[in-house]
This record gives structure tokens, C-alpha cells and sequence, in this order.
């Protein structure tokens, strides 16, 4: 099923090809040299994203990135492949006290800066473009 995105994926697979997403340094948290993580603020900008909620935390990740491949990798109105962001984000929900996580998780796509005034519209009706204020992120 995933043949055909890992093929272009693959074919374009150009370190070059891929394109940070801008973001403001806030913290960076090291331990003995390593990169632990760091705490960044991304402007407002379009996501494609997909919420999805499996019975495992990991199943939903990976079963939504997989999603999101297929619309980068030419499952949208342009045809066309997208190109690679990086980081794809993941976002974790709450329960309505915020006290313990629920099974539901959003994963996201940052639209290349070519594509943030016209989108491409996926396919897939469980993607959702959404415009998000300024946010902060912790990558790792």
C-alpha cells in the first residue's frame, strides 16, 4: 500500500530536497554534548494535518505519517509531489483536566513555503489543512 510513496519518496530523497521549516530558537536542552531536545517557535503558517486515534499511541503516529505520505507523495490536487518539511509534527491530546493523555494523536505536515497561499487539497478526507498561529514546538 505504501509502495508507491516510498518509491517517490525514495526517488527524491535529496537532503537538499528538504526543507526546515523556519522557527525561532528558544531553549536547547543538551546532556553531555548530546541534543536532547529543543523548544521553538514556529510563525503562523498551513499544516496538512490528520487525527488519528488507534489503540496504541505508536499505531496512530505511524498509521497517520503513512497518510500524510500518500498526500505529499502526489495523493492531491496538484498531482504533484510536495516535498519534504522537516519535522513532521506529532501532536499528543489531553483529557479535559489535562491530567492524563488519551489515545488520540494529531500528526502533521508543514506546506513547503511554495505551497502556503494555495495549498493543494488531499484526497484523503480524514487530511485537514489548518492555518495555526504562531506555535511553540519541542523537537527532538
Amino acid at each position: 500500500d505504501m509502495a508507491e510513496p516510498i518509491q517517490q519518496l525514495t526517488r527524491n530523497n535529496n537532503p537538499q530536497e528538504r526543507q526546515t521549516i523556519p522557527f525561532t530558537l528558544i531553549q536547547r536542552k543538551e546532556k553531555l554534548g548530546d541534543l536532547l531536545y529543543e523548544k521553538r517557535q514556529y510563525g503562523k503558517a498551513k499544516w496538512a494535518c490528520i487525527k488519528m486515534k488507534e489503540k496504541q499511541y505508536e499505531q496512530s503516529i505511524c498509521l497517520g505519517f503513512m497518510k500524510l505520505m500518500r498526500y505529499i507523495c502526489e495523493q492531491n490536487s496538484s498531482g504533484l509531489y510536495l516535498g519534504i518539511t522537516i519535522p513532521i509534527v506529532t501532536i499528543v491530546h489531553t483529557n479535559e483536566s489535562q491530567s492524563a493523555m488519551t489515545q488520540a494523536v494529531t500528526v502533521a505536515y508543514y506546506l513547503p513555503e511554495v505551497l502556503q497561499d494555495e495549498p493543494p487539497h488531499p484526497f484523503d478526507s480524514d487530511i485537514i489543512i489548518e492555518e495555526w498561529p504562531s506555535t511553540i514546538v519541542y523537537s527532538r
